[in-house]
């Protein structure tokens, strides 16, 4: 246990907790839109997935709370690491050509803001519908089509949201590599796909229902 806890204390090892938190939090994101575009076949095969979710008992709430945990880790990490690199340059970058560094650090953490905003947007919407227009317990398919289709400027959040988490989801997969040490120059190419992959994918599944829904084509 102090092992984990100096571990947990090194610079290394937040980029660690980061990094595994956060390609598990990717597995969630996966399952989540592969179930979420079952509404381009039937939107009532969504409320069926729900009905199977609530179905779980206990096994749904250990989920939530893992998801929790993860997040945390993920959150308090990178909050801790930011602390630390503005700690070690609090006059920022001396050298040319590491003010791209910089801004993209930036955008990274504007986007992790937009994105944690997204998260209770979308939870007042549609799991707890306190904002919702005509919210429905158990009717998960209906909800969301008649969110975006009665509000489009929620749609429009969600889609830049998306585009924001899929910019965060490319360099967090990218940097996934770097951080555990597998980033030999000969898998470069292989790295920017799999982060392309796994950034459009995610994010370009989820923007794609809204968008949908808004030009009518569910």
């Amino acid at each position: 246990m102090q092992a984990l806890l100096r571990l947990w204390k090194s610079t290394i090892g937040k980029k660690i907790a980061m990094a595994v938190s956060g390609i598990l939090l990717i597995g969630f994101l996966v399952s989540h839109v592969v179930s979420n575009l079952l509404i381009f076949k039937d939107p009532g095969h969504l409320d069926a997935w729900g009905r199977f979710l609530r179905s779980t008992g206990p096994l749904l709430w250990i989920a939530r709370g893992g998801l929790i945990v993860l997040a945390i880790i993920h959150i308090t990490a990178a909050l801790q690491l930011i602390d630390r690199d503005a700690t070690a340059r609090p006059e920022g970058y001396a050298r040319p050509g590491q003010g791209g560094s910089r801004l993209l650090a930036f955008g990274m953490r504007a986007g992790g803001v937009l994105i944690f905003v997204f998260l209770v947007v979308h939870l007042m919407n549609l799991t707890w519908g306190s904002w919702h227009p005509a919210f429905e317990h158990g009717k998960v398919g209906q909800n969301v089509l008649v969110l975006f289709s009665a509000w489009h400027g929620m749609a429009a959040f969600y889609i830049v949201a998306m585009a924001a988490l899929g910019l965060h989801l490319a360099h967090g997969t990218w940097s996934f590599f770097q951080t555990m040490g597998w980033n030999h120059p000969a898998w470069n190419a292989l790295r920017w796909i799999t982060a392309a992959l796994v950034a459009v994918g995610i994010a370009g599944g989820f923007a794609l229902i809204p968008l949908a829904i808004w030009m009518g084509w569910i």
